[in-house]
């Protein structure tokens, strides 16, 4: 049966080539010199949609790359936070920010307590922000992009004032000029360190290497191991993820989005080195003979993205 299954995969791999390719969603690049990090794709949109990017987020520290925390998600990491790409959500909405605020804080630094409502605006979990630091979160993305405080103002080891909120930590510079006191401190990395992340993902590419190993394009196809099965059967889906070139994409993440009468399930996986991913043993029962079970991939990488579409029959 092994044998029988990787006979199948091999001749539709090689049938693949004379399919017409989906077209993917391609993305300009921005290399920064600064950290020798390049931005692509739906990153890049959402980073140059920021006015003030740079001061928010800072620059780049990886590549995009498929993170296992969790598995499966494509992230970017920046100097002030972590982009993540959610192609499942609506287009102009598939970039969202990690709550690294919410990892880093550990309540039981000493507080400030201030009774000065004309200076503070309150939020609906019970805290507030007050004055410079306001000033701040209301010019520079509020909630949507620091999300809500999550900590009054606390005092830390070093004698800093600071607050957390959801997605940023705010640190006050008393030493630095007028109206440049609120900084925001360097999250994103703190947030790689403590999560384990591989620190080799740090170190700077030269913009002639990336351009020379550069991904224009995903060119996915998704199949199935037969096209015919049982009300209740056993169905195996395999996707092959490919460049312009017609290379394997290793490391790219898929999300399978199986549509069953009874429903939809969704799976998520990772390419593997002949940018190959499969669900393996999906169970179903009782589906009504006729049915047609669509089956759709959605596929990142390094800001990217593409979608396939194939789909099988429910028989007698």
């Amino acid at each position: 049966m092994k044998r029988l299954r990787w006979l199948i995969l091999s001749g539709m791999v090689g049938l693949l080539s004379l399919q017409q390719p989906v077209q993917a969603q391609q993305g300009e690049s921005r290399y920064f010199p600064e950290t020798g990090h390049t931005v692509s794709g739906e990153f890049l949109r959402f980073y140059e949609s920021i006015p003030d990017a740079t001061l928010v987020f800072g620059y780049p520290i990886t590549e995009a790359f498929t993170t296992h925390h969790p598995p499966g998600l494509t992230v970017q990491y920046f100097q002030r936070a972590r982009f993540e790409l959610h192609p499942e959500l609506p287009a102009g909405q598939q970039v969202t920010l990690t709550a690294v605020g919410s990892f880093l804080y550990a309540p039981g630094n000493a507080s400030i307590h201030i009774n000065s409502p004309g200076a503070c605006r309150a939020f609906p979990n019970g805290y507030s922000t007050c004055y410079d630091f306001l000033a701040f979160y209301e010019a520079h993305g509020d909630a949507r992009l620091f999300g809500y405080p999550i900590s009054g103002f606390e005092i830390l080891t070093d004698g800093r004032i600071v607050q957390y909120f959801e997605r940023a930590r705010f640190e006050w510079r008393p030493e630095l000029p007028p109206g440049s006191n609120v900084i925001l401190t360097d999250a994103g990395r703190l947030y790689f360190d403590k999560i384990g992340e591989d620190p080799a993902r740090l170190n700077p590419t030269s913009p002639n290497a990336i351009i020379a190993a550069r991904v224009l394009s995903l060119h996915p196809r998704v199949f199935v191991q037969q096209a015919v099965t049982a009300p209740t059967d056993t169905q195996t889906i395999y996707a092959v993820v490919r460049t312009q070139t017609a290379q394997p994409v290793e490391g790219a993440s898929v999300l399978f989005r199986v549509r069953l009468a009874d429903g939809e399930r969704l799976f998520r996986s990772v390419t593997n080195r002949q940018g190959i991913a499969a669900v393996n043993d999906l169970h179903f029962n009782a589906q009504p003979p006729g049915f047609l079970v669509t089956v759709q991939i959605l596929t990142e990488y390094a800001g990217l993205q593409s979608e396939a579409t194939t789909s099988f029959r429910i028989w007698h």
